[in-house]
């Protein structure tokens, strides 16, 4: 089954709109988002021409890490509603014309997953060994030195078993043991469940982390000469996660996940792959393997320098010609990228920039809720903060709550028309100047130019899924690439930096395509001005 012969994957030059349902719309008072909210929103969804909706976890969770740490698989979060309500969704998404794509926690569970729950009782019970646990060493010390994501070891100590259990990141998240057949099948059997209800497709949540070293090796450290400030910001980074997560027998879980998905027609398996880029090729791509994936390369760019996309083409992508990757600049875990390449609280040139280069890269593109209307990443106080993560580093970081915020829907409305009720995170004003209908208004908003953006890529099938041949420019301003199909050949011509800067065309095009920011030309010289860009057709 699947895609016929010769035909296009839907997925390839898809654009995928990502919802994190706690914050998209609450229709009940509680302040948190919810499924009947989604599905009153499909129509502003559809409107920006997207092809997919991917929602972050909404199945039932004690919330730890809100959804990431599941204790149903096959159920509802009762604060998001019901399968009713979902199965309903499903229905109103695909008479639109969108895929609805879930995402899919696999690696861990909850600790109060019955799953868990069973397994810590006893060391020969039916679940005993469906998590990894291990002996303490003799002096009562974890079995090795790996360390989990959120800090601290990522051993925690159980009474009852008199073992410890791995968790890579909360200790109320603890690791699944894919070394057992009995847990691989139970959940290939969850794909199986929502891929029955009619989902698209599953977004897998650190799919690098499947299978661990069997033999519990200890992880090496990152030598001296390679670290970075991001290395020293936190412990995790300062050692090289090959035996915790990202071995090569991950691979093997990886072809199980796409044989699942092979059953059916058309769905699209998608991995997060957050550490490790020399993997990415080894677990996606090719007809056995995951379809396609992501890595933080672009998500954890502070510079926005030409380099950075160059360098992540040309040396991870270009060797790997069986696959076809995603682009994203934005999710549910990261500063947005209005902030994060300075923007403060709001530039709507920089939003529009970055929406053009995302829009025209080679890849599926992944794009997060509130990038269409350039919000920037909120500044939280402390008593706010609700991420494990801010709660552990405030105030030098203060997590991923301020990319969770509301969606600000109304300018004038209370709460920016999220909620009747009291938000679980805050609206600031510099969102509500740009909530969704005072943009609707103005046709020079960024949610205009996001609209118009992504008509005009489905308009050239060059930037849905031509080739990028990246162009040699000198300095730390300019980027350049074509973008080339058969019938087709577009060149993108972007000035990342906040200077006016010159730049002579190597040929004289045709006409211009796209533009964002001062752009003029005078035969094969082109003037841009502070970030902005074009595209012309050769």
């Amino acid at each position: 089954m699947g895609a016929e012969a010769g035909k296009k994957p839907w997925w390839q030059g898809a654009v995928v709109y990502q919802i994190y349902p706690r914050s998209f719309l609450d229709t009940n008072g509680d302040g948190v988002g919810d499924l009947k909210g989604i599905e009153r929103k499909l129509d502003y969804v559809a409107s920006l021409g997207v092809d997919a909706v991917w929602l972050s976890p909404i199945y039932p969770s004690p919330n730890r890490d809100f959804g990431y740490d599941v204790s149903d698989y096959c159920g509802i979060a009762p604060e998001m509603g019901t399968m009713e309500d979902f199965d309903r969704l499903v229905k109103e998404a695909h008479a639109r014309g969108l895929k609805l794509i879930l995402d899919q926690v696999l690696s861990h569970t909850s600790d109060q997953h019955p799953w868990f729950q069973e397994s810590l009782l006893s060391r020969n019970n039916p679940k005993a060994d469906w998590y990894v646990w291990t002996e303490a060493q003799e002096d009562g010390t974890p079995p090795n030195n790996w360390l989990a994501a959120f800090g601290g070891a990522a051993w925690s100590w159980h009474p009852l078993r008199q073992q410890y259990y791995f968790h890579k990141f909360l200790k109320s998240q603890p690791k699944l043991n894919f070394h057992n057949p009995d847990v691989v099948d139970a959940c290939m059997d969850v794909l199986r469940f929502w891929l029955d209800r009619g989902v698209d497709g599953f977004r897998l949540d650190v799919a690098n982390s499947y299978v661990h070293d069997e033999h519990l090796r200890d992880n090496p450290p990152v030598p001296m000469a390679e670290r970075t400030f991001a290395n020293w910001a936190h412990a995790p980074r300062l050692q090289r996660h090959i035996y915790d997560a990202n071995t090569p027998e991950n691979e093997w879980a990886m072809k199980r996940v796409r044989k699942v998905m092979n059953e059916y027609d058309e769905r699209l398996a998608f991995g997060e792959f957050s550490e490790e880029p020399s993997m990415f090729g080894v677990y996606a791509g090719g007809m056995d393997r995951l379809h396609t994936g992501y890595t933080f390369d672009f998500l954890e760019d502070w510079t926005f320098q030409p380099k950075v996309f160059r360098t992540y083409f040309d040396e991870l992508l270009m060797p790997l010609e069986h696959l076809w990757p995603c682009v994203t600049f934005s999710n549910h875990d990261i500063v947005r990228p209005v902030t994060r390449w300075g923007g403060g609280q709001g530039d709507d040139q920089l939003a529009k920039l970055a929406l053009m280069l995302l829009m025209t890269l080679k890849g599926t593109v992944l794009m997060y809720q509130g990038e269409e209307l350039g919000l920037p990443e909120v500044d939280l106080e402390r008593k706010w903060i609700q991420d494990p993560v801010g709660d552990l580093y405030f105030p030098f970081s203060k997590g991923r709550d301020g990319c969770r915020t509301p969606m600000p829907w109304e300018a004038a409305a209370p709460e920016a028309g999220f909620t009747s009720g009291a938000p679980w995170l805050p609206v600031p004003d510099y969102h509500r100047v740009r909530a969704a209908d005072a943009q609707e208004k103005d046709a020079a908003s960024v949610l205009a130019f996001a609209r118009d953006l992504i008509a005009r890529r489905k308009a050239h099938e060059a930037l849905v899924t031509g080739e990028i041949r990246f162009i040699e420019a000198e300095g730390d301003a300019i980027l350049v690439f074509e973008r080339v199909s058969a019938d087709e050949r577009l060149l993108c011509v972007f000035n990342l930096s906040r200077n006016e800067t010159v730049w002579l065309l190597p040929a004289a095009p045709k006409g211009e395509v796209l533009n964002v920011g001062a752009v003029t030309r005078d035969g094969t010289s082109l003037k841009l001005g502070p970030r902005s860009g074009a595209v012309f057709s050769l």
